[in-house]
Protein backbone atom coordinates (compact mmCIF):
# COMPACT_ATOMS: atom_id res chain seq x y z
CA UNK A 1 0.00 0.00 0.00
CA UNK A 2 1.34 3.35 -0.98
CA UNK A 3 0.40 6.22 1.07
CA UNK A 4 0.80 9.63 -0.06
CA UNK A 5 2.68 12.35 1.88
CA UNK A 6 0.52 15.73 1.06
CA UNK A 7 2.05 19.30 2.83
CA UNK A 8 -0.56 21.90 4.14
CA UNK A 9 -0.87 25.41 3.34
CA UNK A 10 -0.37 27.69 6.07
CA UNK A 11 -4.04 28.48 5.62
CA UNK A 12 -4.83 24.44 6.28
CA UNK A 13 -2.67 24.31 9.20
CA UNK A 14 -4.30 27.81 10.83
CA UNK A 15 -7.65 26.26 10.02
CA UNK A 16 -6.79 23.25 11.73
CA UNK A 17 -6.63 21.03 8.15
CA UNK A 18 -7.93 17.52 7.98
CA UNK A 19 -8.43 15.45 10.82
CA UNK A 20 -6.79 12.77 9.05
CA UNK A 21 -3.33 14.45 8.70
CA UNK A 22 -0.62 13.88 11.31
CA UNK A 23 1.55 17.09 11.55
CA UNK A 24 5.71 15.84 12.64
CA UNK A 25 8.39 17.80 13.69
CA UNK A 26 11.91 16.99 12.51
CA UNK A 27 15.09 17.91 14.52
CA UNK A 28 18.51 18.29 12.73
CA UNK A 29 19.32 14.98 13.26
CA UNK A 30 16.12 13.75 11.38
CA UNK A 31 17.00 15.81 8.39
CA UNK A 32 20.30 13.90 8.38
CA UNK A 33 19.50 10.55 8.58
CA UNK A 34 19.21 9.85 4.62
CA UNK A 35 23.04 10.49 4.34
CA UNK A 36 24.50 9.21 7.78
CA UNK A 37 22.64 6.29 8.41
CA UNK A 38 21.06 5.80 4.91
CA UNK A 39 17.50 5.80 6.02
CA UNK A 40 14.63 6.78 3.40
CA UNK A 41 13.09 8.84 6.04
CA UNK A 42 9.90 10.19 4.18
CA UNK A 43 9.51 6.59 3.12
CA UNK A 44 9.36 5.19 6.57
CA UNK A 45 6.93 8.10 7.79
CA UNK A 46 4.88 6.95 4.88
CA UNK A 47 5.12 3.35 5.98
CA UNK A 48 4.92 4.03 9.63
CA UNK A 49 1.81 6.61 10.10
CA UNK A 50 -0.12 5.94 7.16
CA UNK A 51 -1.95 9.09 6.89
CA UNK A 52 -1.18 12.65 5.51
CA UNK A 53 1.83 13.76 6.98
CA UNK A 54 2.99 16.96 7.36
CA UNK A 55 6.24 17.73 8.49
CA UNK A 56 7.34 21.09 10.17
CA UNK A 57 10.86 21.96 11.25
CA UNK A 58 11.75 24.58 13.62
CA UNK A 59 13.50 27.78 11.85
CA UNK A 60 16.49 26.94 14.39
CA UNK A 61 16.83 23.58 13.32
CA UNK A 62 17.67 25.42 9.77
CA UNK A 63 20.04 27.20 11.09
CA UNK A 64 21.68 24.84 13.01
CA UNK A 65 21.47 22.54 9.55
CA UNK A 66 23.15 25.44 7.64
CA UNK A 67 25.68 25.86 10.19
CA UNK A 68 26.88 21.96 9.98
CA UNK A 69 26.65 22.23 6.31
CA UNK A 70 29.70 24.28 6.30
CA UNK A 71 31.38 21.93 7.95
CA UNK A 72 33.97 18.85 5.95
CA UNK A 73 33.34 15.33 5.61
CA UNK A 74 29.68 12.79 6.22
CA UNK A 75 28.71 15.14 8.65
CA UNK A 76 28.58 17.95 6.23
CA UNK A 77 27.47 16.42 3.55
CA UNK A 78 24.26 15.01 5.32
CA UNK A 79 23.65 18.79 7.05
CA UNK A 80 23.68 20.40 3.13
CA UNK A 81 20.81 17.71 2.20
CA UNK A 82 18.99 17.62 5.63
CA UNK A 83 18.92 21.71 4.61
CA UNK A 84 17.60 21.04 1.31
CA UNK A 85 14.93 18.74 2.42
CA UNK A 86 13.82 20.98 5.20
CA UNK A 87 13.62 23.48 2.32
CA UNK A 88 11.73 21.09 0.02
CA UNK A 89 9.47 19.21 1.56
CA UNK A 90 9.11 20.56 5.14
CA UNK A 91 7.14 23.33 6.33
CA UNK A 92 9.66 25.61 8.23
CA UNK A 93 7.63 27.40 11.57
CA UNK A 94 8.81 29.89 13.85
CA UNK A 95 9.48 29.49 17.75
CA UNK A 96 10.24 31.53 20.81
CA UNK A 97 13.19 29.13 21.36
CA UNK A 98 16.90 29.55 19.72
CA UNK A 99 18.32 26.56 20.32
CA UNK A 100 17.08 23.76 18.73
CA UNK A 101 16.19 20.85 21.44
CA UNK A 102 14.25 23.68 22.53
CA UNK A 103 12.45 24.66 19.67
CA UNK A 104 11.48 21.11 18.78
CA UNK A 105 10.18 20.62 22.37
CA UNK A 106 8.19 24.27 21.95
CA UNK A 107 6.41 22.66 19.14
CA UNK A 108 5.69 19.62 20.25
CA UNK A 109 4.00 21.08 23.21
CA UNK A 110 1.47 22.92 21.07
CA UNK A 111 0.07 20.07 19.93
CA UNK A 112 1.96 18.76 16.93
CA UNK A 113 1.44 14.93 16.77
CA UNK A 114 4.73 13.39 17.47
CA UNK A 115 8.57 14.10 16.66
CA UNK A 116 11.02 12.48 14.38
CA UNK A 117 14.68 12.65 16.48
CA UNK A 118 18.13 10.30 17.42
CA UNK A 119 19.02 12.18 19.87
CA UNK A 120 18.28 10.51 23.15
CA UNK A 121 18.58 13.76 25.81
CA UNK A 122 16.04 15.36 23.34
CA UNK A 123 14.09 11.87 23.20
CA UNK A 124 13.79 11.38 27.14
CA UNK A 125 12.13 15.47 27.54
CA UNK A 126 9.73 14.59 24.72
CA UNK A 127 8.69 11.28 26.45
CA UNK A 128 8.34 12.69 29.68
CA UNK A 129 6.28 15.26 28.26
CA UNK A 130 4.14 12.75 26.95
CA UNK A 131 4.92 12.99 22.99
CA UNK A 132 5.29 10.58 20.33
CA UNK A 133 8.71 9.91 19.38
CA UNK A 134 9.71 8.17 16.08
CA UNK A 135 13.46 6.90 16.06
CA UNK A 136 15.80 4.74 14.60
CA UNK A 137 15.40 1.25 15.07
CA UNK A 138 17.99 -1.40 13.56
CA UNK A 139 19.65 -0.59 10.56
CA UNK A 140 17.39 1.33 7.97
CA UNK A 141 14.08 1.44 9.59
CA UNK A 142 12.10 3.91 11.90
CA UNK A 143 9.98 2.93 14.64
CA UNK A 144 7.26 5.18 17.17
CA UNK A 145 8.02 5.30 21.25
CA UNK A 146 4.97 5.97 22.95
CA UNK A 147 4.98 8.02 26.16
Amino acid sequence: MTTETRHRTDSEADAGGDAATTTVVLDTNALMMPVELDVRLFDELDRLLAANVDLVVPAPVVGELEKLSAGAGTEGVAASVGSDLAADRCRVVDTDATYADDAVVELAERGFDCVVTNDKPLRDRLLERGVRVIGIRGHHKLDITEP
